[in-house]
């Protein structure tokens, strides 16, 4: 059950406390307890869907922390399922406020697509991030020239004031790798990214004088994983696994598309990516020989 503690509910003045992760982590969390309340009673979806004047598509959506709640059909739900304990009630009904209260990337939602803006929120509540990059350089060790070339290529015909929005909007992600309670980043990139002058010679001189720098970090752990290294696993391309320290929140494995993202989190999916991304780790070059591996390309540029 979720904690009913005053310092979960709210601060002293009343007001919630905004989570870890903003409003999307609360969403999921309490859309997890929703669900597994809903199961416990043997309720299907249908039900509870007509029982607040929904779909079951909608109530799919909410069990997911994919679509804000409303406090009413929060209320309506918890009667359904039985919760009459008002510690209880009053704990998820507070969340599903907080679940409404805007992230700071909201003030780039003009920008930002819905499929990513889920992304954001779980990367920034995630304690581990793993990742595996083919074309380019994982979004949250890039260099702002970098970062700028990456977003001109892939928006093109964007004003450059919304090119300069995005490259803030990257830049301001970075910032929770500086946090004493940041996750840590484990990036296994491709090569062939580092062959590829992205934003020109002297820019791509400066992102890889970036990951030697960013390597060092305590938090952060890189490898290339080496043309030498033949064929591998991840053959479908780049991927993000996340994992949390919320017992509410399942790992999650993001898929990026040109247009859209899929967001898996049924165990045999995470188990099957994270297998992929183990045998990626030992094929790649470790973190020591990775930093002599970019000051080898570093001196070829």
């Amino acid at each position: 059950m979720i904690s009913a503690r005053p310092e979960d509910a709210g601060s002293p003045g009343g007001l919630p406390v905004q989570r870890r992760g903003g409003p999307t982590v609360v969403r999921m969390m309490l859309g997890a307890q929703l669900r597994r309340l809903r199961e416990a009673r043997n309720i299907s979806q249908d039900q509870a869907g007509h029982a607040i004047r929904a779909s079951t598509s909608k109530i799919c959506r909410l069990e997911r922390g994919r679509t804000p709640f409303k406090r009413r059909d929060v209320a309506d739900l918890l009667t359904l399922y039985g919760v009459v304990d008002s510690g209880e009630r009053e704990a998820m009904l507070t969340l599903a406020e907080q679940a409404g209260t805007p992230g700071w990337w909201h003030q780039y939602n003009d920008l930002l697509p819905g499929w990513f803006e889920v992304y954001v929120g779980l990367e920034e509540a995630a304690t581990t991030i793993r990742t595996y990059e083919v074309q380019q350089v994982h979004g949250l060790l890039q260099t702002e020239d970098y970062a700028r070339a990456a977003i001109r290529l892939r928006h093109q015909g964007a004003s450059e004031s919304d090119v300069e929005r995005r490259v803030g909007l990257r830049m301001r992600r970075q910032h929770l790798l500086d946090r004493a309670d940041g996750p840590r980043l484990w990036s296994v990139v491709d090569e062939a990214a580092l062959c590829r002058p992205l934003g020109g010679r002297a820019v791509l001189r400066r992102q890889i004088e970036h990951l030697i720098e960013t390597a060092e970090r305590p938090n952060v752990t890189l490898q290339v994983l080496p043309f030498r290294a033949g064929g591998h696993a991840a053959v479908g391309g780049p991927f993000t696994i996340l994992r949390f320290a919320e017992p509410d929140l399942p790992d999650v494995v993001y898929l990026e598309q040109l247009s859209s993202a899929l967001y898996l989190d049924k165990q045999e999916d995470v188990d099957g990516y994270t297998a992929v991304m183990n045998d990626l780790s030992v094929q790649a070059e470790s973190a020591r020989a990775t930093v002599t591996m970019l000051r080898t390309i570093l001196r070829e540029l």
